[in-house]
């Protein structure tokens, strides 16, 4: 079933890399579906696919131009999805903040660091071979 709400639809063509190529040639101006199938291995029936699931997501205009049909990139939804994004940046960015501020604390003067040599001696293989221990004589 195809998402109802005008982000859904937006994510939903932008989900498929074809449809997002086709975007980014059309940010250039507008084109053809012979000219928007160009750099694809597909027909123009499976381009005027993807160009319906664009029009649909309301990222793509169809003109009228004698014969031909252009395609017009349409920026209105990808603003709103922006926008949409742009409240969950905020957050991340918030969050990366926290984890720096911990990350500083851990590394403050005065705390206790691993000793690299120590670490060395238990984690590398040869201390782990049988033998290589040093045991006691009784």
């Amino acid at each position: 079933m195809a998402p109802t709400d005008p982000l859904s639809r937006t994510f939903a063509a932008l989900a498929d890399p074809t449809r997002r190529a086709m975007l980014a040639r059309l940010a250039q101006g507008p084109a053809t579906v012979s000219e928007l199938a160009e750099p694809f291995d597909m027909s123009f029936a499976a381009v005027s696919k993807h160009l319906r699931v664009l029009e649909g997501a309301g990222l793509v205009t169809r003109g009228r131009d004698a014969q031909y049909r252009p395609a017009t990139l349409a920026a209105r939804p990808l603003q709103d999805a922006s926008a949409w994004l742009g409240d969950y940046r905020i957050f991340w960015a918030d969050s990366f903040d926290a984890l720096d501020t911990l990350l500083d604390g851990l590394t403050e003067p005065g705390l206790i660091e691993p000793d690299p040599a120590a670490a060395a001696e238990t984690t590398s293989p040869e201390a782990w071979k049988p033998g290589t221990h040093d045991t006691e004589d009784t």
